[in-house]
């Protein structure tokens, strides 16, 4: 095949590594932003915090200045160019539509997040120091040793006792057979918080019940409910339970009970084993005053940042002289260098301001009702797009502002993204917030009789009723998203 020479032109468009960072920079929120202007700090000696402009500035803030005014001020003596953080953003990496995902309140840790860790005793070590007080052999104390590393935070054995035999065998040099490692995982089953060490949900059940101390007539018909008829309970099922068992309603009524108050996750709930804090740090403040809202960006997104004068002092001194040689030639460009980067971060951090509140500026004035009196039947339909029209930014940088963010009002704490739903519209052509319908759904079946509660098609119907047009399915999918189960799994005797 003979070698060919064409000439083919393209347009792309490439991000630079400065425009990268500026991307990330945007979407970090308030909490982890003082982590990465640290970094910055440190990496770069010619940036420095002016801590004495910061103090003054917030005290201002105290005294009755707003955000917005401490942006206008600007930094003296320093010439920034305009970043539009919109011209970078114009990647297909978001969906227009992920805010749709998911309407807790619940923050999300990026995989950068810093976790802070609890000191104290943690729920392997108390297994642990309970493996002090049985006498067991040295084989055994290996045993033990590996199937407490087997268990998961929420107190179950998963990994299967073959596959610990095995582990045994091949990185610790002990040959155990199964019947010894099942003698050893009895033991630990002994073990409190009541149900570790189980494999399944039906053996920790079981475990709990045959620790109890009243071991009477209710306590072994739930022992037999778990044992006979677990697929059974776990899918509601009570008629069959009560028919294979032959028992009475109110027997039955007093083994339900007895089983829901028992723990599922023996490990999980400890507070020792909490290795994990999310912690909530509003980007926002909105409180309204004399009928007004007032917006306040936290005084943590604005950093008083500075060059440092005497990387300044230098760079003046080395140009002033006459004869460079190469090794001031060298020191001349690292500091060059040191000061575009410190003044590339400082002018990201101000548009990354701009940025934050240029967003919930038009996220206010769109849902200024709610803020107003904290009724969510009052949050209008609004999508991505709705907020980038209205500031001229890019879907995607709205999206990575909303995320991450928070907003303290006077109703609680709320992610942006819980301001955003879609429409829906009702008998009268009014469009009306699927939030408002969400409400509605979980109220009716909060007050559902939970001995008989509405089916998907009658929580439909009710909709209809109340004007909401409104299909099945859709009923279907907003229940799931307010985490409620089915009808028959809601179903209490």
């Amino acid at each position: 095949m003979a070698l060919q020479q064409r000439l083919q032109q393209k347009l792309q468009q490439r991000l630079s590594p400065q425009q990268i960072q500026l991307m990330k920079l945007l979407q970090v929120p308030t909490a982890t932003l003082e982590t990465r202007i640290k970094e910055e700090l440190e990496e770069n000696p010619a940036l420095e915090l002016d801590a004495e402009r910061f103090e003054e500035r917030t005290s201002t803030a105290d005294e009755g200045e707003t955000a917005d005014d401490s942006l206008d001020s600007g930094q003296d003596g320093d010439d920034y160019t305009d970043v539009n953080v919109s011209d970078y953003v114009h990647d297909d990496e978001d969906e227009p539509g992920d805010y749709r995902l998911k309407d807790d309140h619940i923050p999300e840790l990026s995989n950068d997040a810093p976790i802070p860790l609890q000191s104290g005793t943690t729920f392997y070590d108390a297994l642990v120091e309970q493996l002090q007080v049985l006498k067991l052999s040295d084989k055994q104390q290996i045993i033990a040793e590996q199937v407490v590393g087997s268990i998961d935070e929420d107190g179950y054995l998963r990994r299967d006792t073959s596959a610990m035999v095995d582990d045994l065998a091949f990185r610790q040099n002990i040959i155990a057979s199964i019947a010894e490692v099942e003698e050893v995982i009895a033991l630990i089953q002994q073990f409190d918080p009541p149900g570790v060490a189980a494999r399944d949900l039906r053996e920790c059940l079981l475990i709990q019940l045959r620790r109890r101390p009243d071991q009477d007539a209710i306590v072994s018909l739930a022992i037999s409910a778990l044992t006979d008829y677990f697929d059974e309970f776990s899918k509601r099922h009570y008629d069959k339970i009560q028919k294979g068992l032959t028992i009475t309603e109110e027997e039955l009524k007093e083994i339900v009970q007895l089983i829901t108050r028992l723990n599922p996750k023996p490990g999980g709930n400890s507070s020792e084993n909490k290795a994990e804090q999310q912690y909530v740090l509003p980007d926002f403040f909105v409180y309204q005053h004399s009928g007004k809202l007032e917006l306040t960006l936290n005084s943590r997104n604005a950093p008083e940042l500075r060059i440092s004068e005497g990387y300044r002092d230098m760079l003046k001194d080395y140009e002033k002289g006459a004869k460079k040689d190469k090794r001031q030639k060298e020191a001349v460009l690292f500091i060059k260098q040191k000061i575009d980067a410190a003044k590339w971060f400082i002018d990201a951090i101000r548009q990354r301001q701009q940025t934050l509140l240029l967003t919930m500026r038009a996220i206010l004035d769109h849902q200024q009702a709610f803020f107003l009196s904290g009724d969510e039947s009052d949050l209008r339909p609004m999508i991505l797009k709705d907020i980038a029209q209205a500031t001229g930014l890019d879907i995607s940088t709205v999206s990575r502002v909303a995320n991450s963010k928070y907003v303290q009002t006077e109703f609680g704490t709320f992610r942006l993204k819980f301001f955003f739903n879609e429409a829906l519209s009702t008998d009268s052509g009014e469009e009306v917030s699927t939030r408002e319908v969400k409400k509605m759904l979980g109220d009716l079946i909060s007050g559902e009789d939970k001995q008989h509660p509405l089916s998907d098609d009658q929580l439909t119907e009710l909709l209809q009723e109340k004007g909401y047009t409104i299909a099945r399915r859709t009923v279907a999918k907003y229940r799931e998203q307010l985490n409620y189960p089915v009808a028959r799994l809601r179903r209490e005797l």
